[in-house]
């Protein structure tokens, strides 16, 4: 845009008649023309750090819609410490990411593997990052970790929530996107040296990979080696169900979600103000960022509508929780190709994420494994498979429009060929094999250092009242069976006020 009204005056000159006044004249022109030019340029920087803001406010809003997730899905006698952690994810991962995880990510120029600059935001902002990059990636930093939360919720003590969430937030997370989303990653689709991996890098465009499979994979390893809560499976190995104590704040947690996913999908662009091809055309990435919005819807609408159906045939009844995790699994999945795909790809996307999820979460139950909130399976599950899905279904133009160049490896079922695929297997691959090394050693060192699971005793009467002071709200869980003995139970009938008769004032006999 600046380029398009800068002018020289040695240029203009000539064109002024040649006087002695033209000159001057010329270089007036020229400094009013670069006047206008600057403040164009200005004009750019502002909207699109005010999207970029945007953006980051929605999904640090995600923070809210995970407290209310968690908080419906674990029984009432857990709320005030789920939702304790919640708080503590953003906190703890907020001192973490500026100390050491934003430097780590994005510290350029720095090798393939690991950033090097920006510590605490040192040289920082710059002409290629800005505060709001920095707000934007922490808000991504704190899902991952507020996912790893759900799997390991109502038996983990309250310490190892900091010290997993600090280290998640301030290494693991930091470092896999420094991979995939960094121009020094040694994987990233953006890389500036254009030596991309098979020649197309990995398209993980908002992270199904980055975020979920990173949260998902740390929770199942959490959750393997604290084992399941007691009373999930009964003594015959048969899985019994600990339902949440509210729907209520399910259904409201994922609506928030939903509306937080506008700024973790379309957001990823970080710009909006941006032409492709030749400016003045109503089309341009203000368009890919509308498309991108659809896809994301339609992959959960989709998800939410299959597993709806799927759970009656399968349970005989409609289950308003599953119907909002299978919304949640679509998202998941979408994440990565959401900018790349067409909006009747996403429908395909939310269809296989839905029995994505439900195998998964069978799985888990053959298995006795136990995650409440199903983060691992809804994560890591749905989250590889939308790494497979864009590397099946991205389409070439898509593709060039966002990442640059031309005539890149695109899906291969849109006649890209394999390169893209096989880039895609490979991010699945070196994300599980991150994850474990780092945070499967970390949570079993918790375990063997007694620092990872409550006692039975704090697990059977419910950490509110335990190690928080008291529940959350006067509420029991009936079928909560861990709260009462084996066999039959007497219980206190108290006296009613059915009759007036007052002993005190009754006749002697």
């Amino acid at each position: 845009m600046a380029s398009s009204l800068s002018c020289a005056a040695s240029d203009l000159a000539p064109l002024l008649g040649g006087t002695a006044n033209s000159t001057a004249m010329a270089t007036f022109l020229c400094s009013r023309f670069t006047a206008i030019s600057n403040q164009f340029s200005d004009t750019a920087y502002a909207v699109n750090n005010t999207y970029l803001l945007f953006s980051a406010y929605l999904v640090f809003a995600m923070q809210l819609g995970f407290a209310m997730l968690c908080a419906g899905s674990v029984r009432a006698k857990n709320t005030m410490n789920i939702m304790l952690t919640n708080v503590l994810d953003a906190a703890a991962g907020g001192l973490s990411y500026y100390l050491f995880g934003f430097a780590f990510a994005f510290g350029s120029p720095s090798n393939g593997f690991i950033g090097r600059h920006f510590f605490g935001l040192k040289e920082f902002p710059n002409p290629t990052d800005d505060y709001s990059f920095f707000l934007y990636q922490w808000a991504f930093a704190i899902a991952a970790a507020g996912i790893t939360s759900g799997s390991i919720a109502e038996r983990t003590q309250f310490v190892a929530y900091l010290i997993y969430s600090s280290f998640l937030t301030g290494f693991v997370y930091p470092i896999v996107s420094h991979w995939f989303w960094s121009g020094d990653g040694w994987a990233s689709a953006t890389r500036s040296n254009n030596d991309f991996l098979f020649g197309s890098g990995a398209i993980d465009f908002a992270g199904s990979g980055v975020v979920h499979m990173v949260g998902g994979i740390a929770g199942l390893w959490g959750a393997l080696i604290e084992g399941p809560r007691i009373g999930r499976f009964d003594r015959a190995g048969r899985s019994v169900v600990l339902r949440g104590h509210s729907s209520s704040l399910v259904v409201l947690g994922s609506f928030l979600l939903w509306f937080g996913w506008y700024g973790f999908n379309p957001g990823s662009f970080l710009t909006i103000l941006k032409s492709y091809g030749d400016s003045g055309n109503y089309y341009g990435q203000w368009s890919a960022v509308g498309r991108t919005a659809v896809t994301t819807t339609l992959a959960g609408c989709t998800a939410a509508l299959t597993t709806l159906f799927s759970k009656r045939l399968l349970v005989g009844h409609w289950n308003v929780t599953d119907v909002c995790n299978g919304l949640l699994g679509g998202f998941a999945a979408i994440t990565s190709g959401c900018s790349v795909v067409e909006p009747w790809a996403a429908i395909v996307c939310g269809f296989v994420a839905a029995w994505v999820l439900i195998g998964c979460n069978m799985l888990a139950d053959k298995c006795k494994y136990d995650d409440p909130l199903e983060a691992a399976q809804l994560h890591g599950g749905c989250g590889a498979w939308g790494l497979l899905f864009t590397g099946l279904f991205a389409k070439g133009i898509y593709v060039d429009e966002v990442y640059g160049g031309q005539g890149r490896p695109h899906g291969l079922f849109m006649g890209g060929g394999g390169r893209l695929l096989a880039a895609q297997i490979i991010q699945i691959l070196v994300i599980c094999g991150w994850v474990s090394v780092t945070m499967g050693p970390l949570f079993y060192g918790l375990h063997k250092l007694k620092l990872l699971r409550i006692s039975s005793e704090d697990e059977m009467q419910g950490m509110d009242l335990t190690r928080h002071g008291g529940f959350a709200y006067a509420y029991h869980d009936e079928d909560d069976l861990s709260m009462k003995p084996a066999g039959f139970m007497m219980r206190k009938v108290e006296p009613t006020n059915a009759s007036p008769t007052s002993y005190e004032n009754s006749p002697a006999v």
